[in-house]
């Protein structure tokens, strides 16, 4: 009995303790509970506060610094790309095999270039160009398609094309005549005489243009000596990227190269828009450079890696195609495609439906395929022979890219629907592509001409 109530006078003991205890917590909140109730407050205000001054601050740097941090970026980005010549590789059947299956380097040495061309013997045999004295369809409705056109397309370069022209020229035939920019002697992309007559004495050639300040120039890597000495390597720049590659400590030297490139001034660039003027050199490579055989565009975004006698051989020679060009990684349909590009504002809705609505009109199929094959490029690799067909197809495709949009991809499909004679083409994957070249992507945007 005794013990039960020593247990119980415990259990009180510690009953008050604890009731005690509690009052004491009670009376300090009581006394303090503004303090309490406010510091919290103050942190989160004082919070909000530096992170607005942090952005106001960030809001306020100059153009200059924010370019110079991307610059920096990017230059660390570059630096682990370039100059590398690692093989890409891909399983085939659950065999690696490499991406690009070029020859040995021996091989490389003694590789012939072919003394006729492939598609010679074609359905076409010589293109005659449309110029400002020789118009064959003066007169015929020559401006009507350019009433709705953007401002600035159409010009003295490229000639004023109508929709009854652009019609006939799909029409193969032995000899059709079609514009091909160059249209008169003062439509723009003016060149040095000693320019011109270098760009003559080329038979193959690696090309690629900066216009506009844009990207900077990488030098090619992993040529044989053959091709040093049978290839032109040749950058076109405007006075616009040559002042910009000049500030940054590249100068041209007397003879006209940097490293491998020889550099071409282009003065007079005929479009406001720098990315169409872009598509001069990339297109009409056969313009500029009137007698060589086959050429290689490289996009100035990468640097090229490989031989040029290699690839020509790998690409088109072995697999006796006419033209290679890199397929698009992401889509196959050109429907697809015109709606990543104006959710990206690669281009206005307004005038990427004015393209697709002719395109339907003219009955583009929407399948996401042409005869079973992927036909939607990426574009940034072109590989190919100067041929009299290759010659049309690609005047066809720069008067879509004049008359439409810059975006090359949208219009590419529907060139190769519509000149149904050109088959030997070589649409090859992402995967040869990053063989083909070390991708830096775009430096810096490109400034557009003063109109």
């Amino acid at each position: 009995m005794r013990a039960r109530v020593r247990r119980k006078r415990k259990k009180s003991a510690n009953f008050r303790s604890n009731a005690e205890l509690t009052r004491r917590i009670v009376r300090k909140l009581a006394k303090w509970w503004p303090l309490l109730v406010f510091l919290p407050a103050m942190a989160l205000l004082l919070f909000e506060a530096s992170r607005l001054g942090r952005r106001h601050s960030h809001d306020e740097l100059s153009h200059e610094s924010k370019f110079n941090f991307t610059r920096t970026m990017l230059d660390s980005h570059v630096d682990v790309k370039l100059n590398r010549l690692d093989p890409i590789y891909h399983n085939v059947g659950g065999v690696k095999e490499r991406c690009l299956p070029i020859l040995s380097a021996d091989d490389l040495e003694i590789l012939d270039i072919p003394a006729e061309l492939k598609s010679s013997k074609g359905p076409v045999k010589n293109v005659i160009y449309i110029s400002e004295d020789n118009d064959p369809y003066a007169g015929e409705n020559s401006t009507y398609s350019f009433q709705k056109r953007k401002p600035g397309r159409s010009s003295l370069f490229t000639g004023y094309q109508s929709l009854v022209q652009r019609e006939k020229s799909f029409k193969v035939t032995e000899t059709p005549v079609v514009h091909c920019g160059f249209y008169s002697e003062n439509g723009g992309f003016k060149m040095s005489l000693e320019d011109e007559k270098y760009l003559r004495t080329c038979k193959v050639v690696v090309s690629t243009c900066a216009f506009g300040g844009g990207d900077d120039l990488y030098q090619p890597i992993g040529m044989s000596e053959a091709s040093l000495q049978k290839v032109c390597y040749v950058a076109f720049w405007d006075e616009i990227t040559l002042a910009t590659q000049e500030a940054q400590g590249r100068k041209i030297g007397d003879d006209h190269y940097i490293g491998k490139w020889r550099i071409v001034i282009v003065k007079n660039l005929p479009f406001p828009d720098q990315r169409l003027n872009g598509k001069i050199p990339k297109m009409l490579g056969h313009r500029l450079f009137p007698n060589a055989l086959y050429s290689i565009w490289v996009d100035s975004k990468s640097q090229f890696r490989r031989d040029p006698l290699g690839v020509l051989e790998a690409l088109l020679w072995r697999s006796k195609s006419v033209l290679a060009i890199s397929q698009h990684g992401a889509r196959s349909s050109v429907y697809d495609e015109a709606k990543a590009v104006v959710k990206k504002n690669k281009a206005t809705p307004e005038e990427v439906e004015v393209q697709l609505t002719q395109y339907r009109l003219d009955g583009l199929p929407e399948d996401k395929r042409f005869n079973g094959r992927k036909a939607l490029a990426e574009a940034s690799i072109i590989v190919r022979e100067h041929s009299p067909l290759t010659n049309l197809f690609m005047c066809l495709w720069f008067n879509e890219v004049v008359r439409f949009t810059s975006r090359d991809q949208l219009s590419f499909p529907y060139v190769l629907w519509r000149l149904k004679v050109l088959n030997d083409i070589n649409m090859f994957p992402v995967c040869t592509r990053k063989d083909l070249v070390n991708s830096m992507g775009h430096i810096r945007k490109a400034k557009p001409l003063v109109t």
